[in-house]
């Protein structure tokens, strides 16, 4: 299981993609987030749903890949499905057994091995996301299932605005401080320009409500996903900056009871590896009824215009 066999433009794709993120720091403070023995409530909900979204799945998977996922959530709620069998973990740092010592950048499983891989809120921190996911399609084994959570779309939008405002008005400028995350539409792309059969993109929002951004803050420093940004500022952040965006978190962002609330978009990806019994999308114009017909309508010819 420890051969590696790159696709062709693999290299060349991992040296082009943008290095946004600083690997090395999400691996501290996620060994710290994990070691803190602290709930992370987005993690646990995901696992949840994760494992129901297999439960529907009729297919046996012998053999599963937890790709990168912080902590054990996801393989506890993966052991209690009867459709899935031995679960194999991933991450560059051991931890219960089984595992793999592996970077999700670069795994080391070789083609057509593995017959599940899942990955919970830790994709939407790789470099080469593209490359990641033409990875995981040559690991899987044909009919193989591949089903993740990234956190994307809108998420922390609040924060993001507050801070802008606030470094805007106090400091002149605005320092990265909110990564870019994928988007719905993006996120099918990639599926299908991964080879990935079947490809689904959905998104689950979920709105949390704290009683102050330090509650906010302190659960994204428990999930490890404070500021992960290559081009971060590095400088300690203004005293007066923080009171003033705390101030336009507030103002903007407060439900009549005075609480705030944070937005976490969740992107859920699902795709399979291609085989020959799988379904095929009709071609164009293979339909044998016509949608007119079937709603009892008038078709109108193309440039004909519709009488009133």
């Amino acid at each position: 299981m420890a051969e590696k066999s790159w696709p062709e433009n693999m290299t060349e794709n991992m040296v082009e993609s943008p290095i946004l993120f600083d690997r090395l720091l999400w691996r501290r403070r996620r060994t710290r987030a994990a070691a803190s023995s602290l709930p992370n409530f987005l993690l646990e909900r995901v696992a949840g749903e994760l494992a129901d979204r297999l439960t529907v799945v009729l297919r046996q998977f012998d053999l599963a890949v937890d790709l990168g996922t912080p902590g054990d959530a996801v393989r506890s709620a993966l052991g209690h499905l009867e459709n899935v069998g031995t679960v194999i973990g991933t991450d560059v740092f051991p931890r219960a057994r089984p595992f793999v010592v592996a970077d999700e950048e670069a795994l080391p499983f070789r083609d057509s091995a593995i017959d599940l891989v899942v990955s919970a809120l830790t994709l939407q921190f790789v470099n080469d996301l593209p490359g990641v996911l033409l990875q995981i399609r040559r690991a899987l084994k044909p009919d193989g299932l591949f089903v993740a959570a990234l956190i994307g779309g809108d998420t922390l939008a609040e924060l993001r605005q507050s801070f802008a405002a606030a470094e805007s008005e106090i400091e002149g400028g605005i320092s990265p401080r909110v990564a870019p995350f994928i988007d719905l539409r993006e996120a099918g792309g990639l599926l299908q320009r991964a080879g990935l059969a079947l490809p689904v993109a959905d998104l689950e929002r979920i709105t949390v409500r704290y009683a102050s951004v330090f509650d906010l803050l302190s659960d994204l420093r428990r999930m490890g996903a404070t500021n992960l940004l290559v081009a971060r500022r590095r400088t300690a952040l203004r005293r007066t900056t923080l009171m003033r965006m705390m101030e336009n978190y507030a103002q903007r962002f407060a439900d009549p009871d005075g609480r705030l609330r944070a937005t976490f978009d969740i992107v859920w990806l699902s795709g399979w590896a291609p085989h020959p019994m799988q379904q095929k999308p009709l071609k164009p114009g293979s339909a044998k009824a016509r949608l007119a017909d079937a709603l009892g309508a008038r078709e109108i010819p193309a440039g004909e215009k519709a009488g009133r």
